[in-house]
């Protein structure tokens, strides 16, 4: 493993996504040769039951394309959680872009001050989204705001959602409400004290509410076993309006080695059990002196 830091740990707090004029397409560019170039692992994946992508700002500040070309030569099929004007260069390589982003997870629905600003946001990534092949666009609750009862604001939530669900259905496209952890105060990634949604029953309420097949919940594995455990149970559970799952180790949000309290091969196991097909996303922060190996070691892991 080389000794040399790759990379920091600076977070890209909100990815803006715009509509884009035009994806050009060209042919794709060649993963062996790329890996030689670039000195990276062999290809990682063998089985490719787990459909693996990676959250580009936890590898911040190595650039879009970088990373999707250690995602190509790993054998990982998408990347997200990067700046939409980087789609066609990593679309090129042969990647899927699996979630776009929207209005970001401090500003959300729960009061009705944000709606026009979070439509407008959602309704744009929709649309990006459909034109480029992408499954899903995340959401968020926002944070909790003084005046406002949970009841209230549950149902700020619903009629915003409701307000786009529509479009969403039109374009094919999944509306994933992303639950997160509100215990964490040690970092502003590891966790969100204030997140009106960081109750994963809440949250699932909610999307039962908007009364959608269109409507998904994001289940990052970590955020739920921060706020609950349990988390094969959970999974199983609700299973039926997962479109997006995160992983990271607890606590942490480190990698997910032996030095964290999820064991991830069973969960991935549950996951398939499950019938899902959609995306399972590496979002841990590195601590690793190699960054490329951190993530060698994710995608193997669960490649079961």
């Amino acid at each position: 493993m080389a000794n040399t830091p790759l990379y920091s740990r600076r977070r890209l707090l909100t990815t803006g996504a715009t509509a884009l004029s035009s994806i050009p397409f060209s042919p794709l560019l060649r993963a062996q040769e790329e890996a030689k170039e670039l000195q990276l692992p062999n290809r990682t994946v063998t089985k490719g039951r787990i459909k693996q992508s990676v959250m580009g700002w936890c590898f911040n500040p190595m650039k879009a394309v970088e990373l999707a070309k250690v995602c190509k030569a790993l054998g990982m099929p998408a990347i997200e959680g990067i700046g939409s004007g980087d789609y066609p260069s990593v679309m090129e390589l042969g990647l899927k872009i699996a979630i776009v982003g929207s209005h970001g997870f401090g500003n959300g629905p729960v009061t009705t001050d944000n709606h026009a600003k979070c439509k407008e946001a959602i309704l744009k990534s929709i649309d990006l989204a459909a034109k480029i092949g992408s499954p899903n666009v995340i959401t968020f609750t926002g944070m909790a705001e003084t005046g406002i009862s949970p009841e209230q604001g549950s149902k700020n939530c619903v009629a915003l959602w409701k307000s786009v669900i529509g479009h969403a259905e039109k374009k094919g496209v999944n509306l994933c409400l992303e639950h997160l952890n509100s215990r964490d105060d040690t970092h502003p990634m590891k966790g969100h004290p204030g997140y009106f949604g960081d109750d994963v029953d809440h949250c699932a309420d909610l999307i039962k509410q908007v009364g959608s097949p269109n409507m998904k919940l994001l289940f990052d594995i970590y955020h739920v076993q921060v706020m609950h455990g349990d988390v094969i149970r959970r999974l199983h559970g609700l299973k039926d309006i997962i479109g997006h799952y995160h992983t990271a180790g607890c606590p942490g949000r480190g990698e997910i080695d032996e030095n964290q309290e999820i064991n991830y091969p069973p969960i991935m196991r549950a996951i398939l059990e499950t019938g899902y097909e959609g995306y399972v996303a590496q979002e841990f922060i590195p601590t690793w002196p190699d960054k490329v190996d951190a993530l060698r070691h994710a995608v193997a892991l669960c490649d079961v």
